[in-house]
């Protein structure tokens, strides 16, 4: 009965809900992993500290104009960012296109001079740019249950050779294009339930 409940849940989120539900899972969690592809069909991944700023659907980081990415941006702007917090068992990837802004306003709102450290001119840094990413989908996997419930379970599967049958994890999909989200209860020693 909760594994249903916790579907038609998912699946009746209207917009907001489905943002504010991205942004919970993502709250807290200070480095994801930006994806994007070069000319070559190759993908790139690195880590990118995220801006802990309320969550509308839009994500920002700080980047250097003559990194990388920004080429790999150009080429194609479709993103993948991954965001994991273990200690929770919340993970969340998120899809998107990615663009180069540079408004000063939204740096100065977002700078924190830790970011000196690879910006030593501060805004003033000729490198310095934003990067956003619009939301498209996002996919999330989340265990309700404890750290030791989780181990139980994992090591009860390990001696009996059966899944793990502990507390069902939630897993869902998020479409911010269409508006539609699918959700699923899944066994919570399963990374992958479909």
């Amino acid at each position: 009965m909760a594994d249903s409940t916790r579907t038609n849940a998912a699946q009746n989120m209207t917009h907001q809900q489905m943002i504010a539900k991205v942004g919970e899972l993502i709250k807290d969690i200070k480095m994801a992993m930006l994806t994007t592809e070069s000319e070559d069909g190759l993908l790139h991944s690195r880590p990118m500290a995220t801006q802990q700023t309320d969550f509308d659907g839009t994500l920002w980081f700080f980047t250097g104009l003559s990194s990388g990415k920004v080429n790999e941006l150009e080429w194609n702007p479709e993103v993948n960012l991954s965001f994991a917090q273990a200690s929770d068992s919340r993970y969340v990837s998120i899809s998107g296109n990615g663009e180069i802004v540079r408004d000063r306003p939204k740096m100065e709102e977002l700078w924190n001079d830790i970011y000196k450290a690879w910006f030593p001119l501060g805004l003033d840094d000729p490198d310095l740019c934003l990067l956003k990413v619009e939301m498209s989908s996002a996919e999330y996997w989340e265990a309700p249950s404890g750290k030791m419930v989780q181990i139980f379970g994992f090591l009860k599967a390990l001696a009996t050779g059966e899944p793990s049958q502990g507390e069902a994890a939630e897993h869902g999909t998020i479409d911010i294009a269409t508006g539609r989200a699918r959700g699923a209860a899944a066994t919570s020693g399963r990374a992958d339930p479909e």
